[in-house]
């Protein structure tokens, strides 16, 4: 897990009720699926559905709209640790 999370860097935004969470990494594609398939997971287990966003081939965005309950927090803070990051950069 510790060499996943060396290629992984996590930028979190904030605001009233919208979160976001980028995640870039190397772009191979085992790292991309191994992404995928945890937020599908932590997606299934939260019955939550955030929007996914792919930038290219080593960046993938999640957001949550109107989050009023702010479930999106604990969606991240699961995601990240399944992931094996400790710390998002900009957190």
């Amino acid at each position: 897990m510790a060499d996943t999370a060396a290629t992984i860097r996590a930028y979190h935004q904030r605001e009233e009720r919208y979160q976001g969470l980028q995640l870039d990494f190397d772009g191979t594609a085992a790292l991309k699926s191994r992404i995928l398939e945890t937020i599908a997971s932590v997606s299934n287990q939260r019955g939550l559905s955030p929007i996914l966003n792919h930038y290219g081939n080593a960046s993938i965005y999640i957001e949550f709209h109107d989050d009023y309950d702010r479930d999106g927090g604990e969606f991240f803070t699961e995601l990240l640790e399944r992931l094996g990051i400790d710390r998002c950069e900009s957190c």
